[in-house]
């Protein structure tokens, strides 16, 4: 691997880091393996995608889950 300067980087301006970003997550894109989902987590989206179905009325507004979201965590 080559030594970069993050120094150069940050004298680039702002479009060229823009760009200097999106060519280095679209070479992620086509070169990174495939990640494995978390099986707890795919267990979890299974379990609520269930209840939902069970009872489509317990949902809440976006509005409603951000306020819960900054009640809870500011």
């Amino acid at each position: 691997m080559s030594t970069i300067n993050i120094a150069e980087i940050y004298r680039l301006s702002v479009d060229e880091r823009v760009h200097l970003v999106r060519e280095i997550l679209n070479s992620l894109a086509t070169e990174a393996e495939p990640v494995s989902p978390n099986p707890a987590v795919v267990a979890e989206i299974q379990r609520r995608l269930e209840a939902h179905r069970r009872d489509p009325s317990r949902v809440v507004s976006m509005e409603e889950a951000l306020a819960g979201l900054e009640r809870d965590f500011g």
